[in-house]
């Protein structure tokens, strides 16, 4: 991910091109250890938004985000539908998938109009221009959930179950959609004036120190979140309580989102709705998500696990 910069194939500027980034980050540190601190700034990390650059095609950190986290969550899947008692068959998880994708697209991308950008609507062509930016997870969500809505209906299947195998399978994705945020130094946190040896200077955000709480949200929704998740499936008998993991997602996320947000710069189009209703946009819409969270994990505690149900049942 990280690449250097080497403008010539000299030897000696090689090895100048290693050295001396190492040796600005030695100063960094000895700076804050002294109390006088320089924030880290963002082009000296040798960082490109560009994972592959063949001349005639270029395939870019945030899309091979995506294609990696969908690759996952399916072979994540896959595995967790050879235990006994699952929800769906794999020819289920397959059209499954192919929904889920066009309701994260679609989704993430309505999402943003109807929630951060109005002026999407007014011109409906520019909700094409994916590659232009603009996805909202709250968006992408709404569309993945009515598309396993969809898939359940159609095959009869638990719809709350199916989303409590699916619960574990995301946080990888929205991982490396995170690092790849910050990979293209976009989505960048508020502006700081504390001593902490990450923050940094962003391009596009001025001059002044800032969070990354790109990686913020990449440790607490990716890393964090997903490794409850995964280890409450595979360790214990979550998986048989109907609705505890997707509450687990839900409350997890909402309340890691809500957090992050106080580091995360605002839209700019919003900052006079967050000043006015003193939460940001996405806090709000994490609220819902908490409290619906939290009901599903209540109600899976107080109900039997459905493996004693069924054994409690006549032969």
């Amino acid at each position: 991910m990280l690449s250097l910069l080497v403008t010539t194939p000299s030897t000696g500027l090689q090895a100048a091109n290693m050295i001396v980034p190492a040796l600005s980050t030695l100063a960094d540190a000895a700076a804050s250890a002294l109390g006088t601190h320089q924030p880290l700034r963002f082009e000296n990390l040798g960082l490109s938004p560009i994972a592959v650059d063949l001349g005639f095609f270029t395939i870019k950190w945030y899309s091979l985000a995506y294609l990696v986290g969908i690759l996952f969550a399916y072979w994540h899947l896959t595995r967790e539908l050879r235990l006994p008692g699952a929800p769906m068959a794999q020819r289920h998880a397959e059209d499954l998938f192919f929904y889920a994708t066009l309701g994260v697209i679609f989704g993430g991308r309505m999402g943003y109009a109807l929630f951060y950008d109005r002026d999407l609507l007014i011109h409906p062509t520019d909700l094409l221009k994916l590659w232009q930016g603009g996805m909202s997870f709250h968006g992408g969500l709404i569309g993945t959930t009515l598309a396993i809505a969809y898939v359940a209906w159609r095959g009869r299947l638990d719809f709350i179950r199916v989303c409590d195998y699916i619960a574990p399978c995301v946080c990888v994705g929205l991982f490396l959609g995170r690092c790849a945020n910050f990979v293209n130094g976009e989505l960048w946190g508020r502006a700081t004036d504390a001593a902490l040896p990450w923050v940094m200077v962003f391009p596009g955000g001025g001059p002044v120190a800032r969070h990354p709480s790109q990686l913020y949200e990449a440790c607490l929704e990716g890393l964090i979140l997903g490794t409850v998740l995964i280890t409450l499936f595979w360790t214990t008998q979550a998986r048989w309580r109907q609705g505890l993991l997707m509450g687990t997602f839900a409350t997890g996320y909402g309340i890691a989102r809500f957090i992050v947000e106080y580091f995360r710069e605002p839209d700019v189009q919003l900052e006079n709705f967050a000043h006015a209703t003193g939460l940001s946009m996405g806090q709000w819409l994490t609220l819902p998500m908490i409290a619906i969270g939290l009901a599903l994990i209540i109600r899976a505690l107080r109900r039997p696990p459905l493996a004693v149900t069924v054994q409690s049942l006549p032969a």
